[in-house]
């Protein structure tokens, strides 16, 4: 062999060995990513964990974890919108978590998109049976709705039962607080306490 030849086959050697290697640096897999969101937002990094998510929903785009866990990253970086995006996706592909409808409805809450959050609000009142927050939440959309006539008794019974089932559980600041918002609510609508 020739030293000509030799100076040709060393850096196609090198070519070789970097690109297989390069290759299986980059081949990291959906969960992978997932896993390494799941860290960067342990440690407060949401803007990186916002693109670890969607590299994993790149390679693996109907898993809901990934869209939940990529939404409460937006929720933390105080992107609201982009928040229900992707809780949006999660309930597309999982209807029945009634976390993702709470979190959801939670969100549309933040927006003032008071007609969506009852819808979703409704669904995890209706299953899961006292969640106070979750009948707090819809009481605040019943409240805040105006597009149709005031839901009166729902925002007063559904604030009622978040009182008393936070008070239940000795969370006597969640209760208090929904406390002041059932009373304005009572003297908003003209709301006796005999009702």
């Amino acid at each position: 062999m020739n030293q000509k030849n030799i100076f040709l086959i060393v850096p196609t050697i090198w070519v070789l060995i970097f690109g297989f290697t390069c290759v299986s640096w980059s081949q990291e897999s959906a969960e992978d990513w997932f896993l390494k969101g799941n860290r960067l937002s342990q440690q407060g990094r949401f803007e990186e964990a916002v693109e670890a998510y969607k590299k994993s929903i790149e390679l693996k785009p109907n898993a809901t974890v990934v869209h939940f866990n990529l939404a409460l990253a937006y929720k933390n970086l105080n992107k609201q919108e982009e928040a229900a995006v992707a809780f949006e996706k999660s309930v597309e592909l999982e209807p029945g978590n009634l976390d993702y409808r709470y979190s959801l409805g939670n969100i549309y809450n933040h927006l003032q998109r008071w007609e969506d959050a009852i819808a979703q609000l409704n669904i995890v009142v209706h299953r899961r049976q006292g969640d106070a927050e979750a009948h707090g939440n819809l009481g605040w959309a019943y409240y805040n709705f105006t597009k149709g006539p005031p839901f009166t008794y729902l925002v007063i019974i559904n604030l009622r039962k978040a009182v008393d089932l936070f008070k239940s559980r000795n969370q006597n600041e969640a209760a208090s607080s929904t406390q002041k918002i059932l009373e304005d609510a009572m003297i908003k609508f003209n709301f006796n306490r005999k009702n």
